[in-house]
C-alpha cells in the first residue's frame, strides 16, 4: 500500500501545472494561500485549479483549511516528508553510494562555519525598502556574525527614498546600499549563500532557479510599505511597522544557536520566525 501511495504522489507531479503548484506552495511555506492567489501567481484558470488543488490533495502532498469563507492551501510537509524518505531509502538499499553525500550534506550534522561569516541574501521584488531593511538591520545587529545582502527580481529598481529616511533616522548607515537584481548572486564568482530570505509574496511566488550550495531557505512575507495609501503619516507609520516587524524577526534569527542545530531543526526555526507577530514596535 505504501508503493502505491508514492506512484499516485509521483504520478500527481508529473503534471506540469500541478508541479508547479506545488513548488509554489513549498516557496510560500509556511503561508496556506486562497485559490485566488495561486490562480493569480500561476496564471491557471479557476475551474482548472480546483482539479489541480484536488488531486494534489487527494495525493497527500497538500493541505486544505478554511479560514471564514476561503479555503485556504498549504504544502504538506509531513506528507512530503513521507515521500522523500521512502525514495531516499529505496535508493540507499540499491545504491548507497549515490546517497551517502546527500546524507552528510543535507540531513546530518549541524551548519558548521571555518573562518567566515555567514552569507544571508534577502530577496524581495525591488529591492527597495523591505530588503534593504533587513540587509541594514541584519548588518547593525550581528554584523560580526552574518554578511548581509539583499536583491530584487526585477531587472532594475531604485531605493525607496522614504525607506532610506527610515534608515538614517535609525542611524544606519546607507552609503553601501544600493538596488540590485538577484542574478549578481547567481554566478560563479558571487558569494556562497548559507541562508536565503524572501521578504515579499511576489518575490517568493516567482520560480527562481534553485541556489547552488543548498542554503537554508525561508519566506518571511510582509506588506509592502511602498504600496500603503493615505496621509504622508500614515505612509510613515507603515514604513515604520515593516522596519520593526523585520528588526524582531532578525533579532529571533541572530539569537538563534547556529552552531548546535542541524539544518532540519534550523529550518524549522527559521519557518517559525516566519510567522512571529507582525504588531512590533519601530
Amino acid at each position: 500500500m505504501e508503493s502505491l501511495g508514492i506512484i499516485a504522489q509521483l504520478t500527481t507531479l508529473g503534471h506540469p501545472q500541478r508541479l508547479a503548484i506545488f513548488r509554489l506552495l513549498v516557496r510560500r511555506a509556511p503561508d496556506a494561500l486562497s485559490a485566488g492567489e495561486v490562480a493569480a501567481a500561476l496564471s491557471i484558470k479557476p475551474s482548472t485549479l480546483s482539479s489541480y488543488l484536488g488531486a494534489l490533495t487527494q495525493a497527500g502532498l497538500v493541505t486544505q483549511r478554511r479560514k471564514g469563507t476561503s479555503l485556504l492551501y498549504g504544502v504538506n510537509l509531513g506528507g512530503v516528508q513521507t515521500m522523500i524518505e521512502t525514495l531516499f531509502l529505496d535508493c540507499c538499499r540499491g545504491r548507497p553510494d549515490l546517497c551517502l553525500s546527500l546524507t552528510s550534506s543535507l540531513l546530518d550534522g549541524a551548519i558548521t562555519m571555518s573562518d567566515r561569516k555567514f552569507n544571508v541574501l534577502f530577496i524581495c521584488t525591488g529591492n527597495s525598502a523591505r530588503s534593504i531593511f533587513a540587509e541594514s538591520i541584519l548588518r547593525e545587529e550581528a554584523g560580526d556574525q552574518f554578511e548581509a545582502f539583499s536583491a530584487g527580481t526585477r531587472p532594475y529598481s531604485e531605493l525607496n527614498p522614504f525607506a532610506l529616511t527610515v534608515l538614517k533616522d535609525k542611524g544606519h548607515d546607507v552609503s553601501a546600499l544600493r538596488a540590485k537584481n538577484v542574478s549578481e548572486f547567481q554566478g560563479p564568482d558571487a558569494p556562497v549563500l548559507d541562508f536565503v530570505f524572501t521578504v515579499c509574496d511576489q518575490a517568493a511566488n516567482e520560480d527562481c532557479p534553485a541556489w547552488s550550495g543548498q542554503p537554508i531557505s525561508a519566506h518571511w512575507g510582509m506588506p509592502d510599505p511602498v504600496k500603503a495609501d493615505g496621509t504622508e503619516a500614515q505612509k510613515g507609520l507603515a514604513f515604520q511597522h515593516a522596519y520593526g516587524v523585520l528588526r524582531n524577526r532578525i533579532l529571533a534569527f541572530a539569537a538563534l544557536p547556529l552552531e548546535t542545530l542541524d539544518r532540519i531543526s534550523l529550518q524549522k526555526a527559521v519557518d517559525r520566525i516566519a510567522g512571529m507577530d507582525t504588531g512590533a514596535d519601530a
